[in-house]
């Protein structure tokens, strides 16, 4: 079963992917293929990415220790 993919085995399934799909069609199914793995690529990089900064934390989440609270007391800016 190892030498099934001699030299002599490889030319016939590329002949007989030739008579399937035709000379006029593999250009456009290789672009097809390249296409599919580049986006298969781009998905897999932002699931890393993802997951990276899941397990980082972020300073800028905790925004409520800065901001200022607006005064309720009473003042002289304020008519009756």
């Amino acid at each position: 079963m190892g030498n099934l993919f001699s030299g002599w085995h490889l030319l016939l399934i590329l002949a007989v992917i030739l008579l399937l799909f035709g000379a006029a069609k593999l250009p456009a199914l290789a672009k097809s293929v390249g296409q599919s793995a580049r986006v298969f690529k781009g998905e897999m990089k932002a699931m890393k990415d993802d997951e990276v900064d899941k397990s980082t934390p972020s300073d800028a989440t905790d925004t409520s220790a800065t901001a200022e609270a607006p005064s309720t007391s009473g003042s002289a800016d304020t008519k009756p």
